[in-house]
């Protein structure tokens, strides 16, 4: 909105104020009202006053002074002693009748509107102007016509864009990706092959992973036009905008061609129509999904057209937009591994001074299941922490703190404890720390702190030793164990009486982990059978024995899990000392530290179950932060995080 057009909107608030100003000021001040007096009084009153009878205040006024107003709806009129009076309800033909066969002249008939009636038109009628104005004015030029244009952004040929060289760690994706490229150069190659390049593609991938990076890519390698839109920018109040709007985007695609229309998270209008719990009702969504669908099948293979969908949620959407015709592939944009890791952090740190001991490879290693966002954020707060050290290059120290932060959060060293909490804290923490080592399959803890990061009070931070595909049932269980290491070090320590409440996001993820294992992954005793829940608050899928069973499940793998590390964490209740200790007196321990420490200890069989010396062999962990897998939900930084 331009300037003008702002001073001129605040020139109209300003006066909408100063009219309910003015009302309020009005009602305020009102003088209290005049007693009433029926026709027949006031009748009275005229004819006492001709015949000269009675007192004055049966009189009316003949001074011209105080003239009788008579209106449509009441007459006000006063008495010879001065005083008001106000007759409602009075016709005034037939009043002004009264006065004319009793000759009395000392009225003024009042044919205009009452104030109050003005102002109960005037300030509805103000205040829908006003709407209306914005409207217009938020739509820009086009006005109110401008609200059924598509709101795209269009990327000129002389803006740079990016190319397949500023994209890395995704080479299947952009394998797929290079026959639209070669589509849109030479359509003419596959014609004489009878080849029909895909009309749409859809990306489809966690946050963060480069899909609208890689099909700005598409567009700059083809040399095109490129119209990017968000999928919820199609959706509005308003019926028919929607659809008027796609019409719209297709028309200028049109005309741009040969072109790439990006549309971000194309679930938010392209969701599944119909079904339980999913749109139900929404005439207006599905409307301009069904007018994005004839706009899909409305392409001419010789206009060099293709739509480029990106989404995080592929399951939602409707399966006519994924038939063959319209989004005729999906191509999936994961996290890189390791390989593409590195590829990653040379493409965000070419134009960043690295020092000499900066090793990409070594940190691309220590950070398993990191998406090229966070890599991106990773380079840049190591180039913030140099800069706030006044150093002239980004060593290894800056990228490893990087890393930490990126994980879990700054360190907040200003928050003042008691010893008292410090100590329950390094307790927790270590409780964590010695029941994850303690079983085998669990990932490797790289550090343990009681200094606070973000809302934590203290974390541990365990990294996988590689990208890990799949995930055990073991390695799930131990996990569940290790999420309750720190109550059950609060139980064994302060006593079931003095727990904290350090521990309620260790809870919750545990008990989310245990009910995924229970509900999804077919790792319980309800067998293989995977249990839906609700959609959009109707009702379950199941039945309630069926969730009494599930509940039953999560709470018998719960016990069990904070069992095993009650009984590891007594097994070795003078090393937890020892080192709930020593973390009292650095606040943070390395993972090497952490496994020299522990490594001193003999083995302990618990129940025929033997807790293996695990640190000894991961003294060095050689990748950083807990991420998610194929089979194991993703988690933060720490599985001893305190919230």
């Amino acid at each position: 909105m331009s300037t003008r057009k702002q001073v001129a909107l605040l020139g109209l608030w300003a006066a909408f104020l100063a009219v309910v100003v003015l009302i309020y000021v009005q009602v305020r001040d009102q003088p209290p009202s005049p007693p009433q007096a029926s026709l027949g009084t006031l009748t009275q009153a005229v004819l006492n006053a001709e015949s000269g009878t009675g007192v004055p205040q049966d009189q009316i006024s003949l001074d011209a002074a105080h003239p009788a107003i008579v209106s449509p709806d009441s007459v006000t009129w006063w008495d010879a002693a001065g005083g008001e009076h106000v007759t409602p309800n009075a016709d005034q033909g037939a009043v002004e009748n009264i006065f004319a066969s009793n000759h009395y002249t000392n009225f003024t008939p009042e044919g205009g509107v009452p104030l109050t009636t003005l102002l109960l038109v005037l300030v509805p009628t103000l205040i829908i102007v006003m709407v209306i104005v914005i409207l217009y004015w938020r739509q820009g030029a086009g006005g109110p016509v401008g609200l059924l244009r598509s709101r795209t952004k269009a990327v000129a040929g002389d803006q740079p864009l990016s190319t397949f060289a500023d994209v890395a760690g995704c080479d299947d994706a952009k394998l797929e990706m290079g026959e639209l490229v070669a589509f849109l150069r030479d359509p003419d190659r596959y014609r004489d092959l009878g080849a029909r390049v895909p009309k749409g593609v859809l990306l489809v991938g966690p946050p963060g992973t480069g899909k609208t990076l890689l099909a700005r890519a598409v567009a700059g390698e083809a040399d095109c036009a490129f119209l990017s839109v968000s999928g919820s920018e199609f959706v509005e109040m308003f019926v028919g905008v929607g659809a008027a709007r796609v019409r719209d985007l297709f028309k200028k695609a049109r005309k741009s061609a040969p072109c790439i229309v990006f549309v971000d998270e194309i679930d938010a209008v392209g969701r599944r129509r119909g079904g339980a719990g999913v749109n139900l009702g929404h005439e207006e969504r599905e409307q301009t999904l069904n007018q994005l669908l004839v706009e899909l099948d409305g392409f001419d293979q010789g206009a060099r057209i293709v739509v480029i969908g990106a989404t995080n949620r592929a399951d939602v959407l409707d399966e006519a937009l994924l038939r063959p015709g319209r989004f005729d592939r999906q191509v999936t944009v994961d996290a890189p591994d390791v390989t593409g890791r590195e590829a990653i952090l040379a493409v965000h740190a070419r134009c960043k001074p690295l020092g000499e001991d900066a090793d990409l490879g070594l940190l691309a290693r220590r950070t398993p299941g990191f998406t090229g966002a966070d890599l991106a954020n990773l380079i840049n707060e190591a180039a913030l922490l140099a800069a706030r050290e006044q150093l002239p290059v980004i060593g290894m120290a800056q990228l490893e703190a990087a890393v930490d932060r990126v994980l879990a959060g700054p360190e907040r060293r200003g928050r003042l404890l008691s010893l008292e909490e410090r100590r329950t804290i390094a307790y927790h923490e270590m409780g964590h720390a010695l029941v994850l080592t303690s079983l085998p399959g669990t990932d490797p803890v790289r550090r343990v702190s009681i200094v606070g990061r973000g809302r934590s009070l203290g974390w541990t931070l365990t990294v996988p030793e590689g990208d890990r595909a799949l995930g055990s049932k073991s390695q799930l269980r131990n996990r569940l164990a290790g999420l309750l290491g720190g109550r059950a070090a609060e139980e064994i320590v302060l006593g079931q009486e003095d727990i904290t409440t350090g521990g309620a996001d260790d809870l919750l993820k545990a008990t989310q982990l245990a009910r995924q294992m229970v509900t999804e992954l077919g790792m319980s005793g309800l067998g293989v059978r995977v249990v839906e829940a609700g959609e959009m608050g109707l009702a379950h899928a199941h039945s309630d024995e069926l969730g009494r069973r599930v509940d039953d499940e999560v709470d018998r793998l719960l016990d069990e899990a904070l069992g095993r590390a009650r009984a590891i964490l007594a097994a070795r209740r003078q090393l937890l000392d020892a080192l709930a200790a020593r973390l009292l007196e650095v606040e943070t321990m390395s993972g090497v530290e952490l496994a020299a420490i522990v490594s001193s200890n003999p083995t302990v069989e618990l129940h025929g179950v033997a807790v293996p010396r695990t640190a000894a062999k991961t003294a060095v962990p050689v990748s950083t932060g807990a991420r998610s897998t194929a089979a194991v939900p993703r988690r933060p930084a720490g599985a001893g995080a305190r919230r």
